[in-house]
């Protein structure tokens, strides 16, 4: 069955008019005959939208029932027993109610392409997954409801429904879009005239790059390599000179005359890797031009003016971007330059640019990377067997007679000696120094500098071009033997550090040192500065050496951008290793950008958590502190009333409602100051050794009689604890559990030793907790369940595990067997010789901030007797 079809209305905002232009698509497609059904469309009160709707043939939505109200989804399943053509399905990244066949609007749609239906869609474009982020810093809204860009990306066809955003504030003004009790509101805060803005130029930049995208497939699919100059990309060619920054701003500023101008810089390298330009000057000319909202790219290719043209024309560039060749006039005897050969070659499609700059006519003055070719030792014995491998070899032939052709082989063998062992120059002297030899002593006419027989002179040509040959090819493999011992470290370097770093391994003081110890430089040190004019500051370094105030000042710099560099003090490094160093350096800022951003998030992390906590506590301001103090103030103004004539009975009830509200009052601040002070950290516990049967009866105070049952041998270690926090947080957790409880069900608090800790296990026969939200419920103002209002503000679990932690134990949930929950609170067994341990900042003498137990607060009417029981171990 082949797939279904997908068209997509995309628009900046909502309002601009996505449905009523598919609406308008269905009725010209039911007029021309095609079976067109409305599977999902929300109108949401708009009267033309809603006309829109008349004519059309429209599926019957799926009822669902969630937390007591009622929703209408789309009927996939009748969709799809309906077969129509094409499905009109409303808000792509629409989020399903749970319940639903699946979880996102986009996976039904997904469902009826499959089943070869086609479908037409909306979406704006604040719901694209990757443009989650840039949407919420231009509106401050964070959007819940996203769709992956691929489902978008892979639609067949993508309609922009654009409208200005004055349009758009009239249409909103006038009611078209809101109620009009929403309409000031939706003005003044979304559809702000610059929100409107900068989401029309995403909606419109997203569309166009979609367009070229299809274009370069359409390109690629019918093989169309003629440049089409849809619009205008400029290609730079750099040569790693100081010129490429004339030739970067030059192409910038041609981009701009033309709309839509893109800047890609290319610089093309050897295969062979024998020359280079400076990574210094390349790392300053890729950051140029990506300041300059272009793009830098590396290309190999051995035929320079062919690899440019192919590139360019892989890019559908329209313009090529050269420097004036730095050959001088005589130079061009080997050939017409790059430049021309370019602008000869490039055909009818392609503008080429020379453009002039200080470089010009000076020379060639690439770099070439010769590095070392053999060690110090094996060139030592090349020079030696070159030179006294001749004479030694004539002294030997003198004795012994064998012929010239014997003769020119063997000093042949000892030139090729010279050449294995040391290189070139070695060989040359081996050759030219044994063919005097030859000349002199074995050559007629014999003891003179003349050669009588012709062939004679072709066998000494011979000898010496075989040797040269020779020679040139060791020394050729050495070079090429060191490159690429050289390059297989700098990729293990690389590929060490890479990884490192996407890791997150690695610190910048960590890098640093590596870069230290990797050059064997006496101290790195990373600089930044705000703008040009602001000074350098030490963001980070590693080593001993001076403090440095500019890179300048270092032995070697490279920089990372424009405002940060990587500086090094100790010797001045050749430049193959200033490849290597400008990764390091680009991973360094890597790594300073991601501790920085950790911090952002770290602190956004807190903030969001401080808001949260403000807001949760606001609520509870709001319902569960007013309640017990409307209760109080309407129990004052009756017994304060001369109207009524109270009973002693009736006195004695409103005293108790007074009492009640002042005690919960008392125990909901008490948790909140608590709870404060775990956030802010100022919670400083005094431990001391002491039984934990002398604490826990003392938390109970405020639970009814008969509710607690207690099981805490009298066997037990003692406990290094707070006594005061330990006291609060059992009671926390006992009050918690009779909550909880059914009626007739006490909660046991049962204690025992294991190994060098004390548990302190809180167990009811209550609903229990899932698994899932166990954790959950020790988070503040989190209450588990439908628990009705005024049954407390959700700190108590939090404060509890807050101060546990504060001593150095644990508080964990599990199930009770045969149903309910367990509160496991687990604390250190003291030591054997009973020595008194106190908290750090008590020892220093300081004005510790103690938290005790505010028992006497917590407990209401702790003059009541509890009844407990006290079983046998």
């Amino acid at each position: 069955m082949a797939r279904g079809k997908l068209r997509i209305y995309l628009g900046a905002a909502p309002g601009v008019g996505k449905t009523y232009a598919m609406l308008s698509e269905a009725h010209r497609r039911v007029e021309r005959g095609t079976d067109c059904v409305v599977a999902f469309v929300e109108h949401h009160a708009r009267p033309r939208t809603e006309v829109m709707l008349h004519g059309l043939e429209q599926i019957p939505r799926r009822d669902l029932e969630y937390r007591g109200t009622t929703f209408t989804e789309m009927d996939v399943d009748a969709v799809l027993a309906r077969r129509p053509k094409v499905a009109l399905v409303d808000e792509l990244a629409h989020t399903n109610v749970p319940g639903s066949r699946n979880p996102k609007r986009w996976q039904d749609v997904e469902e009826l392409l499959a089943a070869g239906i086609d479908v037409i869609s909306t979406v704006n474009i604040q719901h694209l997954e990757s443009l989650g982020d840039v949407v919420e810093s231009i509106t401050g809204v964070r959007q819940q409801e996203t769709v992956p860009d691929e489902v978008v990306r892979r639609a067949d066809q993508i309609e922009l429904v654009d409208m200005s955003p004055e349009a758009l504030r009239r249409r909103m003004a006038h009611g078209n879009i809101y109620k009009p009790d929403k309409v000031d509101a939706a003005l003044s805060n979304y559809f702000r005239p610059g929100n409107l803005t900068a989401l029309r130029e995403l909606a419109l930049l997203w569309v166009a790059d979609r367009v070229d995208e299809y274009l370069t497939e359409y390109r690629s699919a019918h093989r169309v390599s003629k440049i089409w100059g849809s619009r205008e990309r400029i290609v730079v060619g750099l040569t790693g000179g100081p010129e490429g920054r004339t030739l970067i701003r030059r192409a910038a500023r041609l981009a701009e005359k033309g709309a839509g101008g893109e800047v890609l810089a290319v610089y093309i390298a050897r295969s062979d890797g024998l020359t280079a330009a400076s990574p210094k000057e390349l790392a300053v000319q890729r950051t140029l031009v990506e300041d300059l909202g272009g793009t830098f790219h590396h290309v190999v290719g051995d035929d320079i003016p062919a690899s440019l043209l192919d590139f360019a024309r892989g890019v559908n560039a329209t313009q090529i971007v050269l420097g004036s060749s730095r050959r001088k006039s005589w130079q061009y005897v080997f050939g017409p330059g790059v430049g021309a050969t370019v602008a000869r070659e490039s055909g009818p499609d392609l503008d080429v640019h020379i453009v002039t700059h200080e470089e010009a006519a000076k020379g060639r003055g690439l770099p070439v990377a010769r590095g070392a070719r053999l060690g110090r030792g094996r060139i030592i014995w090349g020079w030696a067997v070159g030179l006294a491998g001749p004479p030694l070899l004539t002294l030997l032939l003198s004795t012994v007679s064998i012929g010239l052709a014997n003769d020119m082989l063997l000093f042949l063998s000892v030139t090729v000696a010279a050449a294995l062992l040391g290189g070139l120059y070695p060989a040359l002297a081996s050759a030219a120094f044994g063919s005097l030899l030859l000349n002199w002593f074995f050559t007629y006419p014999l003891h003179r500098l003349t050669i009588a027989d012709p062939k004679n002179i072709v066998a000494l040509a011979i000898f010496i071009g075989v040797a040269v040959s020779v020679a040139s090819v060791v020394d050729t493999a050495a070079r090429r033997t060191h490159q690429a011992a050289r390059l297989r470290a700098e990729s293990e370097i690389l590929s060490f550090l890479a990884g490192n770093v996407l890791r997150g391994e690695t610190s910048l003081e960590e890098l640093l040192e590596r870069v230290r110890e990797t050059f064997g430089m006496d101290s790195a040190a990373m600089l930044e500065r705000p703008s040009d004019v602001d000074p350098w500051t030490c963001v980070g370094r590693a080593g001993v050496g001076p403090a440095l105030e500019r890179p300048e000042d270092a032995d070697v710099d490279v920089p990372v951008g424009d405002h940060m560099a990587l500086a090094l003090t100790g010797r001045v490094l050749p430049a193959s290793d200033r490849r290597v160093l400008a990764a390091f350096a680009a991973q360094a800022a890597v790594v300073l950008d991601r501790r920085r951003l950790r911090e952002e998030a770290h602190q956004a992390r807190a903030l969001a958590e401080g808001n949260r906590i403000r807001t949760a506590l606001l609520a509870a301001v709001s319902h569960d502190l007013r309640t017990p103090l409307a209760g109080i103030k309407a129990a004052v103004s009756s017994l304060r009333s001369d109207d009524v004539a109270w009973s002693e009975e009736d006195q004695a009830e409103l005293l108790e409602g007074i009492e009640e509200g002042a005690d919960r009052l008392d125990h909901l601040v008490g948790n909140l100051l608590d709870m404060s002070r775990l956030q802010t950290g100022t919670v400083t516990p005094i431990i001391r050794d002491i039984d934990v049967d002398e604490v826990v009866p003392m938390a109970l105070g405020g639970v009814p009689e008969d509710s607690v049952e207690l099981d805490i041998p009298e066997t037990l270690p003692m406990v290094s604890v707070d006594a005061g926090l330990l006291e609060r947080s059992v009671a926390n957790l006992v009050e918690n559990a009779v909550k909880y409880s059914p009626d007739g069900q006490s909660v046991l608090v049962a204690a025992s030793a294991i190994a060098d800790r004390v548990e302190v296990r809180v167990v009811d026969r209550g609903p229990g907790v899932p698994d899932e939200a166990k954790e959950r419920i020790f988070e503040p103002f989190q209450r588990h369940g439908d628990v009705p209002r005024g049954a407390g503000v959700g700190l108590g679990l939090a404060v509890a595990r807050g101060f546990t932690e504060a001593m150095g134990g644990t508080l964990t949930a599990e199930d009770t067997p045969g149903g309910g929950l367990t509160m496991v609170l687990t604390l250190r067994a003291a030591r054997r010789d009973g020595a008194t341990r106190t908290a750090a900042a008590g020892d220093a003498g300081g004005p510790a901030d103690v938290t005790t137990a505010r028992a006497d607060r917590s407990r209401a009417g702790a003059q009541r007797p509890v009844r407990t029981e006290r079983r046998a171990s």
